[in-house]
């Protein structure tokens, strides 16, 4: 039962974040930096506290008695993070919204789902699984396999894109004028390492979790453990994530002068804040979510591949509204299909290895 929960907490905020960027798309006459920092002002400073406060009354005095090096190191990954945040939305420019998404996030999800066994190895830690417990149980093996089978993929997706590529050079000239195969391939795998240090982070900040966790099981004793112990992670780490798009935003609107967008009146400000604020949000939810399926699976291998995967999923649901594979041959669309299967039995995968642990 708890990995049945697990697995639809995970599906929810995989949805979450597949969707977010949709509400970006109602926003009119604004730069791309002036709307992504003002949903990034949500996501990642607005949201988070709050969503602590909510769920965890205490928090602000929790990280105040966490030890300098938990904050630190965890800052330093949402600052890492934040990089491949930045460069996902050149990733998802030029490969479009269900292939970029697809191998960037994928990427993401090897590389988030191996890195924290892999630090348990070389630095143990009690109730934390290593890479080597992994090859040494029956669970753990499957959950690598899925690993396997998800960069598998990832390959297969590379080949439909190279496939696009050629079906759009001839015949169809005027779809997806910005689609570089190239380009994308290469910032889509700069973002997916990136941005697996979120994982990272969130192992880095576990302490504080645990602290969430205590508190709340002395006040509600054979209850399992707490949904929302991530939530006080959330706020440390996104402010890493903020810095780095913040400043980077800062620098865009000053290199394209696009300072007047808060302020343009020949815009609808109050209705570009609103859908920017609803992007963020439920960028934000995504985590929301996945420290709650978190909570039901534990933060290894499985959590990590089972939210991106989601992810993955919905992305391409929106890519197929958005008509972006539409026009390419069959051999494209039966490449690109199978991949995407690929991808989903990854999620079944590593689902049944965690169940076996």
């Amino acid at each position: 039962m708890e990995s049945i929960l697990g697995l639809l907490f995970h599906s929810i905020g995989g949805f979450s974040s597949g969707s977010f960027y949709m509400p970006f798309k109602k926003v009119k006459g604004w730069a791309w930096e002036s709307y992504w920092i003002v949903g990034g002002f949500f996501s990642w400073l607005i949201v988070p506290p709050l969503a602590a406060y909510l769920t965890i009354p205490n928090f602000t005095e929790i990280i105040a008695a966490a030890a300098p090096s938990i904050k630190t190191v965890t800052y330093s990954m949402g600052l890492i993070w934040g990089i491949g945040g930045l460069t996902y939305g050149l990733g998802v420019r030029y490969l479009g919204m269900s292939l970029g998404n697809s191998i960037t996030l994928g990427f993401c999800s090897a590389f988030g789902a191996l890195v924290p066994p892999i630090y348990y190895t070389f630095n143990p830690v009690d109730g934390k699984v290593s890479f080597t417990d992994m090859l040494n149980s029956s669970g753990g093996q499957l959950v690598l396999l899925g690993v396997l089978v998800c960069i598998l993929g990832i390959v297969l997706l590379g080949k439909a894109g190279t496939l696009k590529e050629k079906d759009f050079s001839v015949g169809h000239e005027d779809k997806d004028k910005d689609f570089n195969l190239v380009k994308g391939i290469i910032i889509a795998v700069i973002s997916g390492v990136l941005s697996s240090f979120f994982n990272f982070g969130i192992e880095a900040g576990k302490p504080m979790a645990d602290t969430a966790n205590e508190a709340w099981k002395v006040l509600n004793p054979g209850q399992g453990e707490f949904l929302f112990q991530n939530n006080v992670t959330y706020v440390v780490l996104l402010w890493g994530g903020l810095t780095t798009n913040f400043l980077w935003c800062m620098y865009l609107n000053f290199k394209n002068k696009t300072f007047g967008d808060y302020t343009n009146k020949n815009t609808p400000i109050s209705r570009n804040v609103l859908f920017s604020g609803i992007a963020g949000t439920m960028w934000f939810l995504q985590f929301f979510f996945y420290g709650m399926g978190e909570s039901k699976l534990g933060n290894g291998a499985s959590s990590w591949i089972l939210h991106m995967s989601t992810i993955i999923l919905t992305a391409n649901f929106w890519g197929f509204y958005l008509k972006e594979w539409k026009g390419v041959s069959d051999k494209t669309y039966k490449i690109f299909f199978f991949g995407i299967s690929l991808m989903f039995l990854s999620i079944v995968l590593v689902g049944f290895g965690n169940s076996m642990e």
